[in-house]
């Protein structure tokens, strides 16, 4: 598996002979995006690699597609590209495309292709800020990717979520290759110490909870919202035994993991 990190949420996974891409986000930095609500942020990162030096791309798995952090315009523009498109429910009534797949928690779809072995990509729970507040943050998943077949996860995608008691259930449940965890502890001045993402600590409460072979943290900087930077979740690790579990992907350069 190999394993490329574009910037932000944004990841093109290479897996038995497919491209997936996650939460496509190509803007250059300098960009001022509202989140509704009296939310806002600054992208302060451009990413690594353009949306134009990308290989040919068989899925996008969106974790949600109402903040521009997870799916911006040039996001958007890709996803044209791009033959399917997985994602919640809620956001499948609002994209185009010829074969956009929508998932509730805990149901899965199957990509299929000429000369390729089937992967299995199942909704796992994922809530973005404190109980109750899904009706105004909106609805988000995250993604375990396997075979057909095979209770093994090769790649479990947290989305962005805090933690709560489905995501560490999710995470004693599965048998997992590679994690993906979405963190950055986002706070917003208009809600104060509120989160909604994980912080560095609780980001290490997952992958204890979920002993991966390897745990690739992501999301974590780039944008002005995020407010547990990458130092917070490297003190967090260096503290816990699942340290040796952690790989820290260099921004652009295809990594072979796992």
């Amino acid at each position: 598996m190999i394993l490329t990190h574009i910037g932000g949420p944004t990841v093109l996974i290479e897996i038995d002979g497919w491209r997936l891409l996650t939460d496509p986000t190509f803007d250059a930095a300098g960009g001022h995006y509202r989140f509704g609500w009296g939310t806002s942020s600054n992208k302060l990162t451009s990413p690594a690699v353009s949306a134009q030096q990308l290989p040919p791309i068989d899925a996008v798995l969106l974790t949600h597609d109402h903040h521009a952090d997870n799916l911006d315009t040039a996001g958007r523009a890709l996803l044209e590209t791009v033959p399917t498109i997985v994602t919640t429910t809620a956001a499948a009534t609002r994209l185009r495309g010829a074969d956009v797949r929508g998932l509730a928690v805990g149901t899965d779809t199957l990509l299929t292709a000429p000369g390729r072995s089937p992967l299995r990509v199942r909704a796992t729970p994922a809530r973005h800020g404190p109980p109750l507040s899904r009706p105004i943050v909106g609805a988000v998943i995250g993604f375990a990717i396997g075979g057909k077949g095979d209770d093994r996860v090769r790649v479990w995608v947290t989305g962005d979520t805090v933690l709560h008691r489905a995501l560490l259930a999710t995470a004693r449940s599965l048998s997992i290759d590679v994690l993906i965890v979405h963190v950055g502890g986002v706070q917003f001045p208009i809600t104060g110490t509120v989160r909604y993402t994980m912080t560095g600590r609780q980001a290490v409460r997952v992958i204890e909870a979920a002993s991966p072979g390897v745990a690739v943290p992501v999301h974590v900087e780039g944008w002005s919202h995020f407010r547990d930077t990458r130092e917070h979740l490297e003190l967090a690790v260096a503290a816990s035994p699942a340290a040796e579990s952690v790989q820290w992907l260099s921004a652009g350069v295809p990594t072979e993991v796992g």
